[in-house]
């Protein structure tokens, strides 16, 4: 296998191209960086388009190496230097991988046990956090608004550790049809909320569920709210005004899980 060391080469301006929003949207691909991201995609029997690693990687993992190969429609074996020149992160740890948009996630299965909805969050690094929590705690399904961040964002890819290809993820752009039909289902809705009656604690998760999540500045709209069939709240003391929705979210799912026993 030859080597790619420019970084004038076609490959590098393409896979550069995904850094951004833009470029994911019109290349209709996204970019996964790391080894631990690729296990996890090898694992999900994921189709890579494309595979970029370095020689001292190759034999660092070379089972995980062949692995990759074997889904992958083009494989590179590449330079340190232009690695980091592909690459989001400061220092990459060897390889990166180009993978299409769509039908990447787990397909959403009913009955519903308990699902997550969230509404305009719009930082990476706690969708990503969310999304590992959701894992870890047995969420069947997660869904995003359309404006909140993208959910292929590198940054949400890295800060979710990997469980990002463990969880069913659907964008909607119409969360309130969303809310309503599992409404119609039976399921209960839950409105993370501050000005709630209830704690978390007080409220029976061991019934099917849906849990909405607002912004991180704004909270949840008027409209979801008025949709919910009630609300639980996180208490805080000292003056405390809020928590991280990452954190706020995991304490919610935890507790939900503790109740199942």
């Amino acid at each position: 296998m030859s080597m790619i060391s420019s970084l004038q080469n076609t490959l590098v301006k393409q896979v550069r191209r995904l850094h951004r929003s833009k470029g994911r949207r019109e290349e209709n691909l996204f970019l996964i960086e790391g080894t631990h991201l690729l296990q996890t995609a090898c694992e999900s029997n994921c189709s890579l388009e494309i595979l970029c690693f370095t020689e001292k990687w190759r034999q660092l993992y070379p089972q995980l190496s062949e692995n990759g190969e074997k889904i992958s429609k083009r494989v590179e074996l590449v330079t340190t230097e232009v690695l980091g020149a592909m690459a989001t992160t400061v220092n990459p740890d060897g390889v990166i991988a180009v993978i299409a948009r769509g039908h990447v996630h787990p397909s959403i299965v009913s009955p519903l046990r308990l699902g997550l909805v969230l509404e305009r969050i719009q930082d990476p690094g706690n969708l990503g956090t969310i999304i590992r929590t959701a894992v870890a705690t047995g969420v069947d399904a997660l869904w995003l608004s359309g404006d909140s961040v993208e959910i292929d964002n590198p940054k949400v890819l890295r800060a979710s550790a990997g469980e990002w290809f463990r969880v069913p993820i659907a964008v909607r752009e119409d969360l309130s049809s969303l809310i309503e039909d599992y409404k119609k289902e039976g399921v209960r809705i839950i409105a993370t909320l501050p000005t709630a009656q209830k704690t978390y604690w007080e409220i029976d998760w061991t019934v099917p569920s849906l849990i909405v999540v607002g912004n991180e500045g704004g909270g949840l709209s008027r409209e979801l709210v008025s949709l919910c069939d009630e609300g639980a709240k996180i208490p805080l003391a000292n003056g405390v005004e809020s928590l991280n929705v990452g954190i706020a979210t995991a304490v919610i799912l935890y507790e939900a899980r503790r109740q199942w026993g």
